[in-house]
């Protein structure tokens, strides 16, 4: 806002985005998410008449390379974690469980913020989302999915399973309590999306084939799961190793 709040949509101009984005170069993951937010507000501004239905300023403005980030929780920091939620569960019970779906189910954090119970059939063991981020998605659910989702309280004329303080309304924050949790439990650089990365991540080294993995998440994309395929050959290896000992020991 002190950069471009007093700025008219229409007067909006390339130099400025440019400046704007460079202002933020040390913290390129970012500065490229708030380039893409402006583009987007661009773009409807000009849908709605507030500025030329020109080009939009926001296209060509270099983005900053970013290194790819692959964060997967270890055994013991799950087990940190669960001690975290337990501890949250005594005070906030729904916000607890919808962290333990997250990392159970690998849903991405809206799939779960803002289910609805009619999404979810307990007789298929699914939720069904009409309109996930690749279109529609089925979920299967294992028995420990099944067992949280039957502890949350289903309020009445609410019809999200995540509720928030409002009636009729989801948890719209779910930003400072993860603060919170993950601090509890000594894992403070692990993003909300590094739950889907950590479900991912388990399937792959537990011999789970990329595909599989793939339908899992709901990729569209072969190359969107093939950033776990060197994670899935950790199986490859051990068999490999088992073969080579027992070689070894009937030689010796």
């Amino acid at each position: 806002m002190p950069l471009l709040g007093e700025k008219k949509v229409a007067e909006l101009a390339r130099e400025e985005i440019v400046e704007f984005h460079l202002r933020f170069a040390k913290t390129p993951y970012q500065a490229n998410r708030m380039l893409g937010t402006l583009s987007v507000m661009l773009s409807q501004a000009e849908i709605w008449g507030m500025r030329p239905s020109t080009m939009n300023p926001c296209l060509k403005v270099k983005r900053f390379k970013e290194k790819k980030r692959e964060r997967y929780l270890s055994s013991e920091e799950m087990k940190r974690l669960a001690n975290a939620l337990d501890e949250e569960e005594k005070t906030a019970p729904v916000t607890a469980a919808a962290f333990r779906l997250l990392i159970i189910t690998g849903c991405r954090l809206g799939e779960i913020q803002k289910l609805k119970w009619d999404w979810v059939d307990f007789e298929r063991e699914a939720i069904l989302l009409p309109d996930s981020k690749t279109g529609m998605k089925t979920v299967y659910l294992s028995p420990q999915g099944i067992a949280i989702l039957r502890s949350i309280p289903r309020l009445p004329e609410n019809p999200f399973v995540i509720t928030g303080r409002e009636p009729r309304s989801h948890l719209t924050d779910m930003q400072k309590p993860w603060r919170r949790i993950r601090k509890a439990a000594g894992i403070e650089d692990v993003r909300i999306h590094d739950l889907r990365h950590t479900f991912a991540a388990t399937a792959a080294s537990n011999g789970l084939s990329l595909p599989m993995i793939g339908k899992l998440l709901g990729h569209t994309q072969a190359q969107t799961t093939a950033r776990y395929a060197h994670l899935a050959a950790d199986p490859v290896r051990k068999a490999n190793a088992d073969v080579a000992r027992l070689i070894a020991e009937s030689m010796s």
